[in-house]
């Protein structure tokens, strides 16, 4: 009710707005688009935005219960629907002023459609792109969620399985069950998440696994994000040592975050979603939800972290704000951290990680609620960082990897983000710390877990469902060449 209220006032101060711009006897055919969309433009952001948030593209990434073509919303506006509280329009607005609102959605619509691929099959595995013709080479399958992927110094592969499982899969693609694993929640989206070798692997054996843990209590199990190494030898983990364990545990099986990175410096950076608790924790420093975490690698707490001399702030944190982070990654020439997150509906984000900064959430946002209703109409604010690039509609984001070596020339320094929603991997062609544009690969290839870049130069996938691991193998030089 509350919603169609305010796209009645759309429509209503339209009216108010046009007088000025009413077409007269002599114009009345000629009323320029540009001027329309502008009209329609300003009349959303001022009337409409705080019920459908500030970015019309997350409005229109819907279900159209009355249908989304033109005649559909045009009709929509003009005969309204009084059962659901909206009046119709047909006696107070000019044809001119309902054809602006109806392109002005067609357009956020069609911004939407765009992912329209998701209804494609993949023909084969081999897969034409804008610069090389791809071979999806088939590394590791038969498991169910690939979270994450790194390499032993032999160049074997470890691959951890959303559901608990741990495998070394060999040159040949023969595949060995680790044994050791703590025990994990597997539903919702809980699970084994992460796995990293210690910098100094090669002399110690530590490898560590990002988790969801299992509380106890009556009901629903509760659950937490935690990270534990262990002493690997011969596929059997031991000697664990708890790392971190983000408490309180939480009922609400989502947002775990759980990705991993280890800097030059030897530290261990750890990202912990808001556990669904998106107006608790994100914004508080007592809590570890909604955080990036830094420590040393016996879990420690690195003396210059930014808000050690705060007695009630959690001594780990090192970035806050945060909704769901699943990708982190450090750049190998740069060394910048880059994150991205999932949004709401809208607002997926891709950041830069600097020490101690707010990165917003809640309190700006550029997504909504997922039933279509706002909860913040702010899209910045002081104190407050700017995502380098967001994605309105939500792609999704999960798992991210620069691009190094000679294997893919022509993307050199470009940043591959997977995505869940659309099953596809991004290709954010870069400039600097800058995205100048955007490239859809290997469309609908299912959806897209992790990315990493293996030791040997190529490129590798983890897509669930049925689980596979696939490395881009690139034929017969650039396109074209």
């Amino acid at each position: 009710m509350r919603s169609t209220y305010f796209l009645s006032l759309c429509f209503f101060t339209l009216i108010a707005i046009s007088r000025c711009t009413a077409p007269t006897e002599n114009n009345a055919q000629t009323e320029p688009t540009d001027t329309l969309m502008l009209v329609a433009e300003r009349v959303y952001t001022a009337n409409c935005a705080s019920c459908h948030g500030q970015q019309m593209a997350a409005f229109v990434d819907r279900k159209w219960k009355y249908g989304k073509e033109p005649d559909s919303i045009r009709h929509s506006i003009l005969v309204g629907y009084p059962d659901a509280g909206m009046p119709g329009w047909e006696a107070g607005l000019a044809a001119y002023q309902v054809d602006a609102l109806v392109k002005y959605i067609q357009q956020g619509i069609e911004n939407v459609e765009k992912y329209g691929f998701q209804e494609e099959k993949l023909a084969s595995d081999t897969i034409l792109t804008e610069d090389y013709v791809i071979v999806l080479d088939t590394v590791f399958s038969g498991i169910e969620n690939p979270m994450d992927m790194t390499w032993l110094p032999n160049g074997d592969m470890l691959v951890t399985d959303r559901s608990g499982d741990f495998y070394r899969v060999d040159g040949t693609g023969t595949s060995n069950a680790i044994s050791g694993v703590p025990p994990v929640v597997n539903a919702n989206q809980d699970g084994l998440f992460d796995v990293l070798l210690h910098p100094d692997f090669e002399e110690n054996g530590y490898l560590y696994l990002s988790y969801s843990v299992p509380g106890t209590g009556e009901g629903k199990k509760p659950t937490t994000t935690k990270v534990t190494r262990f002493l690997y030898s011969n596929d059997q983990l031991s000697d664990p040592l708890d790392i971190i364990e983000a408490t309180p545990y939480s009922s609400k099986h989502v947002h775990f975050g759980a990705r991993m990175v280890f800097d030059d410096a030897g530290y261990l950076y750890l990202t912990v979603g808001d556990r669904g608790a998106r107006d608790v924790n994100p914004q508080d420093l007592s809590k570890y939800a909604g955080k990036i975490h830094r420590l040393n690698d016996d879990g420690s707490i690195p003396t210059d972290n930014p808000f050690v001399a705060i007695d009630t702030a959690i001594a780990s944190i090192y970035s806050y704000g945060h909704r769901n982070p699943q990708g982190l990654i450090i750049h190998p020439e740069t060394k910048t951290m880059w994150s991205h997150e999932h949004g709401p509906r809208g607002g997926d984000e891709l950041n830069i990680i600097e020490r101690g900064v707010n990165y917003g959430w809640p309190v700006i946002s550029y997504g909504i609620n997922y039933n279509g209703t706002t909860f913040t109409t702010d899209l910045e604010k002081e104190g407050m960082e700017q995502p380098v690039l967001y994605w309105v509609p939500s792609i999704a984001p999960s798992g991210m990897a620069f691009v190094m070596g000679d294997k893919y020339p022509n993307w050199e320094g470009d940043l591959m983000v997977g995505s869940l929603r659309y099953k596809y991997l991004n290709r954010c062609v870069m400039d600097g710390n800058e995205i100048v544009r955007e490239e859809p690969l290997l469309k609908n290839v299912g959806r897209l877990r992790n990315v990493e870049l293996g030791p040997d130069g190529y490129l590798y996938i983890g897509v669930e469902k049925p689980g596979y691991v696939f490395r881009l193998v690139p034929i017969g030089g650039s396109v074209g060449t």
